[in-house]
C-alpha cells in the first residue's frame, strides 16, 4: 500500500468513528503476547473461529477454500484446516501444521495441495502477512470471471482502492509451486488479490484482519455486480477514495471491524476453542 491514504492510529480511528470519548474510556486492541505458547493457542483459536465464520457465510464449496496463520515460533510453518473437513465444525485442535516444503509437522489429516501451494508462496513472499484467506465464495468467483479490479463505487470498496492485485493466468486447480509464486507476485504488497476465474485471496497481520478483508471484499464484489447489472455505477474520485482507504483500510481497522463477528462466534460456537 502506498503512503497516500495512510491509516490513522487506533485511538484516532475510533475517535473519528465514535466521536469524542470521555476520560477513562478504553478501546479494544489486538493482544500482545510474551509467551509463545499462549500466542500459538490464540492464533489457532482465531483461525478456528474464522472457519466457523466462513461456514456461516456460505463461503465453502466442497473441499475448496483455506485460511492459514503463521506459527509464532516457527515462522516457516503455518496452521491450516484439515483437507475435507467442514468449515462449520473445525476446532482449534483439528488444525494441522505444515512447513513451506509441504511437510506435515503436526496433525493426522492431509493438507489440501492447493492450500499448500498458494499459502506457502504467499507466506514466503509476504513476511509481514501473519494470515491469509482464500475461498470460492459465490460473488467473489463471479466477479473474478470479469478480469477487472474492484471500482471505488462504495465506501467499503474504498478499503481496496489501489490496494489489490489481479492474477489473470488461471491454469486449473493450483498444484504447481511456480503458479503459487506467480499468485504471490500478483498479490505484491497489497491486502488482496483477485484470482481470475477462481476467487479472492486476502492477507492480514492477524487472522481477524484477513477474515474481515475477505468478507467485505466478497460483499463489495456483490455490490459492484448488482450496480453494474442495474446501470453505470458512479465512481468516487481518487482523492476521496484514498482518504476513505486511510480511514477503513489499515491493519487495525481490519482487525477491529472483525470483532463483532468474532463475538458472535464466541457466543454461538464456544466449542471452537477445544
Amino acid at each position: 500500500m502506498s503512503d497516500e491514504g495512510a491509516a490513522p492510529a487506533p485511538a484516532e480511528l475510533i475517535a473519528g468513528a465514535a466521536g469524542p470519548m470521555p476520560e477513562g474510556v478504553t478501546i479494544p486492541l489486538p493482544p500482545v503476547f510474551e509467551d509463545v505458547e499462549e500466542e500459538r493457542r490464540y492464533r489457532k483459536e482465531q483461525l478456528a473461529a474464522g472457519f466457523r465464520l466462513f461456514g456461516r457465510f456460505g463461503f465453502s464449496e466442497g473441499v475448496a477454500g483455506h485460511i492459514t496463520v503463521r506459527d509464532p515460533e516457527h515462522t516457516d510453518r503455518f496452521w491450516v484446516n484439515p483437507f475435507g473437513m467442514s468449515f462449520g465444525r473445525i476446532k482449534a485442535s483439528d488444525l494441522i501444521l505444515v512447513d513451506h516444503a509441504g511437510n506435515l509437522v503436526h496433525g493426522t489429516r492431509p493438507v489440501n495441495r492447493a492450500a499448500f501451494v498458494i499459502h506457502a508462496a504467499v507466506h514466503q513472499a509476504r513476511p509481514d502477512a501473519i494470515a491469509a484467506a482464500h475461498a470460492h465464495s459465490l460473488h467473489g468467483k463471479a466477479f473474478s470471471s470479469l478480469g477487472i479490479p474492484l471500482d471505488p463505487i462504495t465506501q467499503d470498496a474504498c478499503a481496496f482502492f489501489e490496494d489489490h492485485g489481479l492474477y489473470g493466468d488461471y491454469r486449473g486447480v493450483v498444484s504447481d509451486a511456480e503458479e503459487g509464486k506467480r499468485i504471490g507476485a500478483a498479490l505484491g504488497a497489497y491486502k488482496a488479490v483477485i484470482l481470475q476465474n477462481h476467487g479472492l485471496l486476502t492477507v492480514g497481520q492477524s487472522v481477524a484482519e484477513a477474515v474481515w478483508w475477505f468478507t467485505t471484499m466478497e460483499r463489495s464484489c456483490q455490490a459492484q455486480l448488482l450496480a453494474m447489472a442495474a446501470g453505470t455505477p458512479k465512481h468516487i474520485d481518487r482523492d476521496t477514495a484514498l482518504h476513505a482507504r486511510g480511514q477503513l483500510g489499515g491493519h487495525f481497522a481490519g482487525w477491529f471491524q472483525a470483532q463483532p463477528l468474532y463475538e458472535q462466534i464466541a457466543d454461538s460456537d464456544p466449542d471452537y476453542v477445544n
